[in-house]
């Protein structure tokens, strides 16, 4: 059976329009008031909420703190309460993930900033160098537990074989974002079904979300210009999945739910 993966914030409105269609897979996606104390507490309350409908649950960490984007390249020298908001945060949420048997979600990078990578680490090869220690310092917390995104960002994207290698040989838990590899790799289908292919066994969850290529523009499937029919062939069978598809109402899952018959129209 086709796995039905969705996404809401820890809003229990949003929370309850997903569960009403009985998913496989839930994601939380986090923001950073859900990391203060009441916010925490209302978030392990839906934790506890889901996990009693859902078989698999996994934590977005938060993309921003106070309106700056939670890059795991972040310079303590150059920006330190930042650079602790991310790495304090990311570790509560892979021991939460240890012990509800969920995935804690880290991105590796997000979008393609090198003004800002040069600003904290002068290259692109020394942010990378920087985030390949944080991911393997956060891997160690609960291996079984965390796993790490592609963006957009030179610092951490998919789609270039020779920087596969490095991922593969540093045995990292994937996350693969669809649509960021379409995006890193300028619309290519055959790119991107070598990269799903090259990195399906350490892949362990997907976001399913088509694009037109050029940017980020997370669109419903079969609205963009990935090739799903031959996506399906290359995603690990043993993984978890979701749709991450921007909504035109959050409390209203429908472009997620349309993306979920299109695929399993496909697979017919």
């Amino acid at each position: 059976m086709m796995q039905l993966g969705l996404k809401a914030s820890t809003n229990k409105a949003q929370i309850d329009d997903r569960l009403q269609y009985q998913p496989d897979v839930f994601e939380f996606h986090l923001e950073d008031t859900d990391f203060t104390a009441a916010g925490w507490q209302h978030f392990i309350k839906m934790v506890s909420y889901v996990s009693d409908q859902v078989p698999h649950i996994v934590f977005h960490h938060p993309m921003k703190w106070h309106g700056q984007r939670c890059e795991l390249y972040t310079n303590a020298a150059v920006n330190s309460a930042l650079h602790d908001f991310v790495m304090q945060s990311a570790t509560q949420l892979i021991k939460l993930a240890q012990d509800v048997d969920a995935y804690a979600l880290i991105h590796g990078a997000y979008k393609n900033n090198v003004p800002k990578i040069v600003a904290n680490w002068s290259t692109v090869s020394k942010a990378q160098d920087v985030v390949f220690e944080r991911m393997d310092q956060l891997r160690e917390i609960a291996p079984d537990n965390v796993v790490f995104e592609n963006g957009t960002s030179p610092v951490y994207s998919y789609g270039d074989a020779e920087f596969e290698n490095r991922i593969i040989a540093a045995d990292l838990p994937l996350a693969c974002d669809v649509s960021h590899t379409f995006i890193s790799v300028h619309g290519n289908n055959d790119a991107l079904i070598a990269s799903l292919h090259h990195l399906k066994s350490q892949i362990k969850h997907y976001h399913l979300v088509d694009s037109m290529g050029q940017r980020h523009d997370s669109l419903t499937l079969g609205k963009g210009l990935v090739d799903w029919q031959r996506v399906l062939n290359e995603l690990n069978p043993q993984a978890s999945r979701i749709y991450e598809i921007n909504l035109a109402d959050q409390q209203n899952c429908k472009e997620m739910l349309a993306s979920h018959e299109y695929l399993t129209s496909l697979e017919k």
